[in-house]
C-alpha cells in the first residue's frame, strides 16, 4: 500500500517547513516534533521519505558507502573500484522497544574468540545512514538509547566498544522524533541536541477538520488511486528539495546575518553555543529553499521560530515557546541602522518579567490566580532547590531509570548470570574459564578456543531504575499558614524536579476536609503533577486515615498495571488526625496497610511547642522521618559535616 501523499495533509504548516529544512541540510540536526495524539505528525514524518533524492551506494556495502567518498574506516570496505547502484532513501524506524545491539549493531564473540575475526552484525544506525532514522513516541525511549542515537546524529559516526573490539562507521542521517508532552518530556539535554521542534496541534475548523476526514475516507477506500491524486505535487515538491540541496554550498552567511543570530540567542537566554550554530545553518537552508544565495532577516525569524523555543526553558516544569515580540525586538536591536520603516508589529519593548505569559520561566514559582470556595485558599510555591535522593530499599529489576539499585542490561558488572540465562551482552572472561576446561577434549590445534554455544555466559549488570514515587499531600487547614504551605509545595516541587531527572513515574493524593482524592493518577508528565500541586488548595479538617487508604487503594491498582516499578511512597504532613471518629486509630490501622512500602514521612510541623506526630506516624509506617527542613541535599550535607566533626 502506497504512504500516504506528503502534500495531502492538512494544515501543520511549521511542521512542514521543519521537516524540509532538515531535509535540504541534515546538517540542522532534524526535528523534534511535539504534540497531542492524532496530529498527523507520523504520517508527515513517513511521507517524507518518498521526497528525498535517490542516493548511489556501492554494491555489496551494508553501510550505504557513497561510491564518491566511501567511508574509509567502513566495516565492508576498502571499496576501492567498486561497483555502485541508486536506490531510494530510506526511512528507517526505531521502536521503543528496541535493545541497544540492534540500535548500534553487535559484534559476534564466538566468532571473535574461536576464529580472530572481527565478525560486525550492522544495526539500525547503519541501515539509516543517508536517509531518515524515525523514532516515534521519543521520550519513551530509554535515555542510553537516546544518548547514542543523539551522539550519532551529531559526529556522523557510531562507534561500537565490545569486549576490547572496536568498530567504527559512518552514521550520517537526519534524526526525527515525536512525542506526546502528556506522556513526559525529554531531558533538558536530550531535547537540546535536536536541531529544530515542532509543536503541532489539531486544527478546531470545523472546515479543516472536515476536509482532513474526508481526505483520510478517501485515502482508505482506495490508497493507489488517492496517492495519484497528490502525485504531481510530490513530485514538484520533491524537485525543488533537489534543487534547494544543490544550492545550498553556495548560500552566504554575512556577518550582519550572524550578528543578528547573536543577538537573538542573546536575547533569549540560551545555554551553550548550539542554538546559534544551528540557528545559523536553518537560516542558510531556509535561504536555500527560497532560492535565494545569501541569508536576510526573514531567513533569520523563521530559523529562530524553529530553532529556539526547546532551548530556552529554564525549568522542566515551564512550556516552550518563545514570544513573538521579543524576537522581533532582538532582530531590530541588530540592525546597524534602523529607520522608520523598520517599525512593525512587536517592535514595541520586550514584556517585562511581569508581563510574561503563564507557562514561561518561572511560572511555577509564581503566585497562582486566586481561587475562591468557602475557607480554601491558595498559596504559591517558594524557590525549589536541590533535592535528598530517596531510594527504595532492595534491588529491583524495574524500567531503567536513575534512582533505585536493580539488575538491568547496562551498567557496571557485578557476577555472571546463572547458565541458564541465555540473553544478554556476553561475560568474555566467563566464558573463556567455561571454555578452557574441555580445549583437549574437543581436539583443539589452532590459536583460537574451541567453543561450544553452552560455554557462552553473560554479565550481570547492576544500573538504576526508576521508581513510582506518589505524593501523600495533607492539604487541610494546619497546613493553611502561608509561610508554612509555601515551604512545603517548595519541598515537594523539589522532590517532582528530582523524579523527573531520574525518569520516575509520579502521583498525587491529596487530602482535607472529609476525603481524600486523587488528583493526578500515576503518569510521566512529571510537569502536569507540578501544575496540580502549585493550584492545591487548603482548608479543613486532617483526614490522614482516609488519605493513607488512598495511597494503599492507588499502589494496589498500580502495582497490577505496572509491575515494574516499585512505590516510593512521599507522606506530607504534620502528622495530625482530627477527621471522624477515632482519627488517630484509624490513620494507624491505615498505616499497617502499607507495611513493606519503601516510605518517607515529610514532616511538615512548625513552631515551638511540636507533639511529634508525624514522628509516630512514621514509626507505624515503618517509614524514614524527615523534616520539612531536611529534604535540601545541603542541610544532609551540614548534618554530615556536623556529626563528623568537620567545619559546616
Amino acid at each position: 500500500m502506497k504512504p500516504y501523499p506528503f502534500t495531502a495533509v492538512v494544515g501543520l504548516p511549521d511542521l512542514r517547513l521543519a521537516l524540509v529544512l532538515s531535509s535540504i541540510s541534515p546538517a540542522v540536526g532534524g526535528v523534534l516534533v511535539r504534540g497531542e495524539k492524532g496530529t498527523a505528525k507520523s504520517t508527515m514524518v513517513r511521507a517524507l521519505a518518498g521526497l528525498l533524492p535517490g542516493v548511489d551506494v556501492v554494491d555489496g556495502c551494508r553501510f550505504s558507502c557513497d561510491p564518491a567518498a566511501p567511508d574509509p574506516l567502513c566495516p565492508d570496505g576498502p571499496h576501492d573500484g567498486a561497483t555502485s547502484h541508486r536506490r531510494p532513501a530510506k526511512l528507517v524506524e526505531l521502536p521503543v522497544g528496541a535493545a541497544e545491539d540492534r540500535v548500534i549493531g553487535s559484534l559476534h564473540l564466538e566468532r571473535a574468540l574461536a576464529e580472530g575475526v572481527t565478525d560486525f552484525q550492522p544495526g539500525l544506525l547503519a541501515a539509516a545512514h543517508r536517509g531518515l532514522l524515525y523514532v516515534d513516541e521519543v521520550n519513551l525511549l530509554h535515555d542510553h538509547l537516546v544518548d547514542t542515537l543523539l551522539d550519532a546524529a551529531a559526529m556522523g559516526r557510531a562507534t561500537v566498544e565490545r569486549e576490547g573490539v572496536s568498530v567504527s562507521h559512518a552514521a550520517r542521517f537526519v534524526l526525527i522524533g515525536t512525542m506526546n508532552p502528556e506522556e513526559g518530556e525529554l531531558r533538558p539535554q536530550l531535547l537540546d541536541r535536536f536541531g529544530l521542534t515542532v509543536e503541532v496541534a489539531s486544527s478546531r475548523d470545523p472546515e479543516q477538520r472536515v476536509e482532513v476526514v474526508r481526505r483520510r475516507l478517501a485515502y482508505e477506500a482506495d490508497p493507489d488511486a488517492f496517492a495519484a491524486q497528490y502525485a504531481g505535487e510530490d513530485a514538484r515538491l520533491a524537485a525543488d528539495i533537489e534543487a534547494a540541496q544543490r544550492l545550498l554550498p553556495a548560500v552566504k552567511l554575512p556577518d550582519e546575518a550572524l550578528r543578528r543570530i547573536a543577538e537573538v540567542c542573546a536575547s533569549f537566554e540560551v545555554d551553550g553555543m548550539r542554538a546559534d550554530i544551528v540557528t545559523a545553518r536553518t537560516a542558510v537552508a531556509h535561504a536555500a529553499w527560497t532560492g535565494r544565495d545569501e541569508v536576510t532577516t526573514e531567513d533569520v525569524r523563521v530559523a529562530a521560530r524553529l530553532a529556539l523555543p526547546h532551548r530556552r526553558r529554564r525549568n522542566p516544569f515551564d512550556a516552550p515557546g518563545i514570544s513573538e515580540e521579543q524576537l522581533e525586538q532582538a532582530l531590530q536591536d541588530a540592525e546597524p541602522d534602523p529607520g522608520p520603516e523598520d517599525d512593525g508589529p512587536g517592535s514595541g519593548p520586550a514584556p517585562s518579567q511581569d508581563e510574561v505569559p503563564q507557562g514561561s520561566e518561572n511560572a511555577p514559582q509564581g503566585e497562582p490566580k486566586p481561587q475562591s470556595g468557602g475557607q480554601q485558599k491558595t498559596v504559591g510555591a517558594g524557590e525549589t532547590f536541590k533535592a535528598r535522593v530517596f531510594r527504595v530499599k532492595g534491588m529491583g529489576e524495574g524500567e531503567r531509570g536513575r534512582r533505585s539499585r536493580a539488575i538491568t542490561d547496562s551498567g557496571r558488572t557485578i557476577g555472571v548470570q546463572p547458565t541458564s540465562v541465555r540473553e544478554g551482552r556476553p561475560h568474555l572472561v566467563a566464558t573463556v574459564k567455561a571454555a578452557a576446561p574441555h580445549q583437549k577434549a574437543r581436539g583443539r590445534t589452532g590459536a583460537g578456543l574451541e567453543l561450544r554455544p553452552e560455554d557462552l555466559r553473560f554479565a550481570l549488570r547492576e544500573g538504576r531504575e526508576g521508581n513510582l514515587v506518589l505524593f501523600c499531600v495533607d492539604a487541610s487547614g494546619s497546613m493553611g499558614a502561608k509561610a508554612r504551605m509555601r515551604e512545603v509545595k517548595s519541598a515537594v516541587l523539589s522532590l517532582l524536579l528530582d523524579a523527573y531527572q531520574r525518569r520516575d513515574k509520579v502521583g498525587l493524593v491529596t487530602f482535607r476536609g472529609d476525603a481524600a482524592e486523587l488528583a493526578l493518577p500515576p503518569t510521566i508528565s512529571v510537569d502536569a503533577a507540578a501544575s496540580r500541586l502549585e493550584g492545591l488548595p487548603t482548608g479543613g479538617r486532617t483526614p490522614l486515615a482516609e488519605g493513607l487508604l488512598e495511597a494503599a487503594r492507588v499502589l494496589r491498582v498500580e502495582e497490577i498495571r505496572d509491575p515494574r516499578r516499585r512505590p516510593l511512597l512521599v507522606v506530607v504532613t504534620d502528622g495530625r488526625a482530627t477527621s471522624g471518629p477515632d482519627a488517630v486509630a484509624r490513620a494507624q490501622a491505615a498505616a499497617g496497610l502499607l507495611a513493606g512500602v519503601t516510605t518517607i514521612v515529610m514532616d511538615c510541623e512548625s513552631g515551638k511547642m511540636r507533639l511529634g506526630l508525624a514522628a509516630d506516624l512514621a514509626a507505624h509506617l515503618g517509614a524514614e522521618h524527615v523534616p520539612l527542613a531536611g529534604v535540601a541535599a545541603e542541610s544532609l550535607a551540614d548534618a554530615v559535616r556536623a556529626r563528623t566533626g568537620r567545619a559546616a
